[in-house]
């Protein structure tokens, strides 16, 4: 499994997408596929930032009053 990414496979599987999609499509995928981790970084940037600041407040103490005080 070690063998998978050797120079000669990475241009291989660059000369079969090459084939398939042609050359205008390459950047078109190759934009499309960055926008997209863009994107799910943001996505988990977001999410982590919101469970971290749950985590930090903690919820205000309830209003313990005497039932006698009025």
């Amino acid at each position: 499994m070690g063998d998978l990414l050797q120079p000669w496979h990475l241009i291989v599987l660059a000369v079969v997408a090459f084939l398939l999609f042609g050359a205008k499509r390459l950047p078109e995928l190759g934009k499309g596929l960055g926008e997209g981790l863009k994107g799910f970084k943001e996505g988990l940037k977001g999410v982590t930032d919101t469970t971290t600041t749950a985590q930090n407040t903690a919820p205000p103490p309830p209003n313990s009053t005497p039932a006698d005080q009025k």
